[in-house]
């Protein structure tokens, strides 16, 4: 098990100060529902920019934003900007036991995903845990729904939680915010109920 993974992160987390409540605990603006914090609060050694294969894409109900939350269909065609951050391998299982609603230090084992490049680790929506890769030398993991964008009714956004989304990226300085909210706006189940220049509006609302 190596010490240090990077945390792929494609919805809210991709803005770090929402990603600090995972570390740290706490009620993000906007959330309804307060973060435990994982047994480590320290901040991420580093946070870079990716673009994953797949497809990003919006389902289910979020009990924290209302609205759909965030998917990542690795077999999707497309590209999924993201932002990775370096994190220990401890930190990463708990902000995944808290995606799954579960107590820190109860997180999955990450050995077979490492292994295999995916497992689905529960019926979850957050509990099939993916490898996309290799980052100087640290795995990327990330966690999705174990179906894919074709299984499952779209439901789109919140407008919350779509400018968590965007300032994330924004922060990550790889894209522009033409880009950005294009690329939002674009996504199965944001597609044809938000336009681009409506998710430019959450930023400056």
């Amino acid at each position: 098990m190596p010490e240090l993974v990077w945390y792929a992160a494609y919805g809210s987390n991709t803005r770090l100060g929402r990603l600090l409540h995972y570390l740290e605990g706490g009620r993000p603006a906007g959330a309804a529902l307060d973060c435990p914090g994982c047994r480590d609060p320290r901040p991420p050694r580093r946070s870079v920019p990716v673009e994953l294969h797949g497809a990003l894409y919006f389902a289910t109900e979020s009990a924290l934003w209302t609205g759909g939350r965030a998917f990542y269909d690795p077999g999707a065609p497309g590209r999924v900007y993201a932002r990775a951050h370096l994190l220990t391998a401890e930190q990463f299982r708990d902000i995944a036991a808290q995606e799954m609603y579960r107590s820190p230090g109860t997180g999955p084992d990450l050995a077979p995903a490492l292994r295999h490049g995916r497992a689905r680790l529960g019926p979850g929506r957050y509990e099939t845990l993916v490898c996309p890769g290799v980052l100087d030398g640290f795995p990327v993991l990330t966690f999705t729904a174990p179906w894919s964008s074709r299984d499952v009714p779209l439901n789109a956004p919140a407008g919350g939680y779509l400018r968590q989304l965007a300032e994330g990226l924004l922060e990550a300085a790889a894209w522009d915010e033409d880009a950005v909210t294009a690329y939002l706006a674009g996504c199965p189940g944001a597609a044809g109920r938000w336009t681009p220049r409506q998710v430019a509006e959450l930023l400056t609302g």
